[in-house]
């Protein structure tokens, strides 16, 4: 195992990122190499907590001379963010300087162009000298998962139609309760290294990519860490890399999926129509029937005439939930993975901003 740090030189005088990367040499060249990321969104640990078990295998694993891929693990993806606290809460999904997202606007370029992306770092702001750091490590690997988590949620991944279905076996080895697949059309981390890949041959964009893997998981909620919970789903990972050859020993896992698997159309994003205190009448992993209530916003306590109650808008699988009990207007309440696509109007890329 080795242990190294990349700075990045902050903005301002006096400031300075590290960014830890542990690596795992493999000992057999054809086989897949591995780039795993935490804490892109600084506040969503679940994945942080994985890695930290997954590490211990795997260093289990090198002791044996049975790793087989090289493998890197950036734990905590995101310094940046892991220290923007306002008002001693923890801001990890947006930059507060520019407002961006921490994971979107990454570079969309060839593979052949990696190189390009340490080009020039010191002309770059912070964060995007991360991002191209980021990327530029995910582009030397053939399987690349970057770990999140939603707010109240079940383990579901965002998975690009051109690793579909081979990517069962990982939705399969995490316990996935839901597959959504995207449409590769934004410039979230994942995506952006989906697009390299496709675009590998200049003019020519290629529909599958069999042996590839860039996927987004979701690992519940943010509150869903637990030593049981990141020591299962580490678990469930190393079954993944056994399978895929990545590390030698054991049998590979079944790679059917059972859950749904759906189209970013196919997402009901519930939101409310009011502010006001929301009372859930359904929790996560319930199956629910068009015009079932699901929720009561409560806008004028005290005065029942005031309530407005909020309905399904089709059947499905109720994915994920707002922590929030006090809404604004048009805040988002609920994910839905509908059977059929959704009415609402949706632009191509990402559900939410």
């Amino acid at each position: 195992m080795d242990v190294s740090e990349i700075n990045i030189p902050g903005d301002t005088p006096g400031i300075e990122w590290r960014l830890p990367v542990i690596r795992f040499k493999g000992n057999d060249p054809a086989a897949p190499k591995v780039y795993i990321q935490a804490a892109l969104h600084a506040n969503e640990l679940p994945g942080t907590a994985l890695v930290h078990f997954l590490c211990g295998k795997l260093r289990q694993a090198e002791s044996e001379e049975r790793i087989a891929g090289d493998i890197t693990l950036v734990p905590q993806a995101n310094p940046i963010g892991a220290a923007q606290s306002h008002f001693g809460e923890l801001q990890g999904r947006f930059d507060l300087g520019s407002r961006t997202n921490f994971n979107r606007d990454f570079p969309l370029i060839l593979v052949r162009d990696r190189q390009e992306l340490l080009d020039g770092l010191d002309d770059y702001p912070a964060t995007d000298r991360l991002k191209r750091e980021l990327i530029h490590m995910a582009l030397g690997a053939d399987l690349v998962l970057d770990l999140h988590c939603d707010d109240e949620s079940l383990q579901y991944a965002y998975i690009d139609e051109a690793f579909w279905p081979e990517a069962a076996d990982l939705a399969n080895a995490l316990d996935m309760e839901a597959v959504l697949l995207s449409d590769g059309e934004s410039t979230a981390f994942e995506e952006a290294v989906g697009f390299a890949w496709k675009y590998e041959v200049p003019g020519e964009r290629k529909a599958k990519l069999p042996g590839k893997l860039s996927v987004t998981v979701e690992l519940r909620g943010r509150r869903d860490v637990y030593p049981g919970m990141a020591e299962k789903d580490a678990e469930g990972l190393l079954q993944f890399l056994i399978g895929r050859g990545v590390v030698n020993g054991g049998a590979a896992g079944d790679t059917t999926f059972s859950g749904p698997a759906v189209p970013l159309d196919n997402v009901e994003i519930v939101r409310a129509p009011q502010g006001g205190t929301v009372l859930f009448h359904h929790d996560i992993g319930e199956r629910v029937s068009e015009g079932e209530l699901l929720a009561t916003i409560v806008t004028r306590p005290g005065f029942a005439e005031g309530d407005i109650d909020i309905r399904a808008p089709q059947d499905g699988l109720l994915l994920t939930r707002t922590s929030d009990r006090l809404v604004r207007r048009r805040g988002d309440l609920m994910k839905i993975a509908a059977e059929q696509p959704s009415k609402a109007a949706r632009k191509a890329g990402t559900l939410e901003d």
